[in-house]
Formats: C-alpha cells, sequence, structure tokens
C-alpha cells in the first residue's frame, strides 16, 4: 500500500453514532483539523478526515467535555507521562508525552 506523501502512517478507520458530533470532540478536545466531509443525507457523514496535530495537554480538555469518562490518571510510566479516557462515543483514547 502507498501512502500518500500527505499522510501519516496511522490512519483509524472509525464507525461512530453521532458522527458530527464526534467531529465536534475531536476538534475541541483534540485540536484536530478537518481535512474532507463527505455528508450522506441530512445528519448522516459518508466519509470524512481529520489530522491531529501533536497530542499534548489535552487530558483536562477531554474530561471537562460531557460524557467523557476517565480511564488511567496522568501519571508517569516508564515511557512518557500518559493517561486513559473514553469518549462519549465508546472510543478509547491515550494520550502521552515523553518524560
Amino acid at each position: 500500500m502507498q501512502i500518500p506523501d500527505n499522510y501519516l502512517p496511522v490512519m483509524p478507520y472509525l464507525i461512530v453514532t453521532g458522527g458530527y458530533k464526534f467531529l465536534e470532540f475531536t476538534k475541541e478536545v483534540l485540536g484536530a483539523e478537518q481535512r474532507f466531509l463527505q455528508p450522506r443525507s441530512e445528519g448522516v457523514i459518508m466519509h470524512g478526515e481529520i489530522s491531529i496535530g501533536q497530542a499534548i495537554a489535552v487530558f483536562a480538555r477531554a474530561l471537562a467535555f460531557e460524557g467523557v469518562t476517565e480511564l488511567h490518571t496522568v501519571s508517569d510510566m516508564s515511557y512518557g507521562r500518559s493517561g486513559g479516557f473514553r469518549d462519549p462515543f465508546g472510543n478509547a483514547w491515550w494520550v502521552t508525552s515523553p518524560l
């Protein structure tokens, strides 16, 4: 598979209920940038693309977002400072920054 130059090597493919709310969540909490959006019908996204830059300082913003639950408190690990949360759509997110 040839990865286009303007894409990263990790490209998760998510199918979520409430796509527009999920898009809002990724923008507000993770600082996502909307790259592409193809609606299917009223209120339904057929295909969307976002990019998320550096994953820094998002944990507190995530916990402030309605419906987010903490999976693991941010703490120092051997590989960096890391914590986890579950978004309102059922996805688990782990954010890590180097020590």
